[in-house]
């Protein structure tokens, strides 16, 4: 009889190979050939679940966020329904942090890309903004759930984007050694506590620089 194919797994195995190669040799390295080689499988094979290159270096990014979003998932079921927004945001942005080998890639291959975006080199911020704006979905609603700080609602999203963006940040600043593990997570909780900090009242001042 002939062997069943599991079509996923092999995208998966592609993508997976995908990745090391990145983290290995940054995503110029990314062609048919590396790729194929570092699977252990040819290059028409590769071609065949993928018909270009953009196709599973695309393909690629999905896995890296679908990942982070699995651990989420399998974290929050962990909790019982008593869960607080701050705990739940914390459990988001750690899982974005390279607190392990495994997240320590993803977090190169993600930096990869947006220097890709950046460079103009195939890939654009639009094709893979998909899970960003989840993420900032997911924040958004979670800070007002927790009265956010007392804010106006309309700021939950311009001020998840600011935590993210803070995360990317630090994720980045983890991978040459600039920050600790135990540093970034210090830097979580602290950036946790003054976006959840009660404000004044007081509207800040959002003028351009120079006016009156």
């Amino acid at each position: 009889m002939p062997r069943v194919v599991d079509h996923e797994a092999r995208r998966r195995e592609i993508t997976d190979a995908v990745r090391r190669v990145i983290v290995s040799g940054g995503l110029a390295a990314v062609t048919f050939q590396t790729v194929a080689a570092e699977a252990g499988i040819s290059v028409r094979l590769v071609q065949y679940y993928f018909g270009t290159k953009k196709e599973f270096l695309l393909a690629t990014h999905q896995s890296v966020m679908y990942d982070a979003g699995t651990r989420f998932t399998q974290r929050m079921a962990t909790h019982s329904g008593g869960t607080s927004p701050r705990q739940i945001i914390r459990m988001v942005l750690t899982e974005l942090l390279p607190l392990d080998e495994q997240r320590r890639q993803e977090a190169i291959v993600l930096g990869a890309f947006n220097t890709a975006a950046i460079a103009g080199q195939g890939i654009t911020a639009d094709e893979t903004l998909t899970a960003p704006r989840a993420l900032v979905a997911i924040i958004a609603d979670q800070l007002g759930k927790a009265g956010h700080a007392g804010r106006p609602p309309e700021h939950a999203e311009l001020d998840a984007e600011l935590v993210l963006a803070t995360i990317a940040g630090i994720a980045q600043g983890m991978l040459p050694g600039h920050y600790t593990a135990q540093t970034a997570v210090e830097l979580v909780d602290r950036l946790l506590d003054l976006t959840l900090a009660p404000t004044s009242g007081i509207e800040p001042d959002t003028r351009a620089p120079g006016t009156t």
